[in-house]
């Protein structure tokens, strides 16, 4: 009878273990999603007026770093990759959008309020067009680096560093704002150096990121924008 005993013990020990193991799934609630959503739009109000504000502080073509595409994308990448582990997929790539959005109300918003106004309504609502594509895009992207899936951690970072890439090559070509173009070529490196988790993957992201910042400069600055200022 000793053994079953023992048996009986292991089971019944064995137990608050399982039932200890803490829960990991996505809350993919209604409660969850308002928390996603609103606290992505605050923070991106939040980033807008920042970056209005340190526009005007910045010296020379230093201030167009401020409120380039590229740092903007940054706030729906972080969107993303702080809601990976707390909401699904669908959640964080709508959390991308509303901190993007939120970008612009913040931006032009503190304009209108606290400087000499917005002026037109048109750049606005081209950088609010553009916020509902790069919004979600970046919010899936850092969504991405949060996970576990190699493919969808290099992609999703690369993304993150090829639009740097992106705001290189157009203040080397377009505008010849040397330094602002080195700038961002570094962060392009920086990037996978200090975000990858393995040799590999940095390696990888690295060589992603280069064919992503020529292909988004190509589609955003020589497609979509020449196509409404021009």
């Amino acid at each position: 009878m000793r053994p079953s005993t023992e048996i009986v013990s292991t089971t019944m020990s064995a137990s608050p273990v399982i039932a200890s193991v803490p829960d990991t799934r996505p809350d993919t609630s209604g409660r969850a999603w308002a928390y996603a959503t609103a606290s992505a739009f605050a923070g991106g109000i939040l980033l807008g007026v920042l970056t209005n504000l340190v526009q005007g502080w910045l010296p020379g073509a230093w201030n167009q770093i401020a409120n380039s595409g590229a740092v903007w994308s940054v706030a729906a990448f972080a969107a993303g990759a702080l809601l990976a582990r707390k909401v699904g997929l669908p959640a964080a790539v709508v959390a991308g959008l509303f901190a993007e959005s939120g970008l612009v109300v913040g931006y032009y918003g503190y304009a209108e309020v606290a400087r000499d106004g917005m002026g037109s309504l048109f750049a606005p609502l081209v950088w609010l067009g553009m916020a509902f594509i790069a919004g979600p895009l970046f919010g899936a992207a850092g969504f991405g680096w949060r996970g576990i899936s190699p493919r969808h951690r290099v992609i999703g970072l690369a993304a993150l560093a090829g639009v740097f890439g992106t705001e290189a090559i157009h203040y080397a070509w377009v505008l010849h704002y040397a330094p602002q173009a080195w700038a961002c070529l570094a962060v392009l490196v920086l990037v996978p150096l200090l975000m990858g988790r393995t040799h590999r993957e940095r390696a990888l992201t690295l060589l992603t990121a280069i064919p992503f910042s020529l292909l988004a400069y190509l589609v955003f600055y020589e497609l979509i924008l020449t196509t409404l200022l021009g």
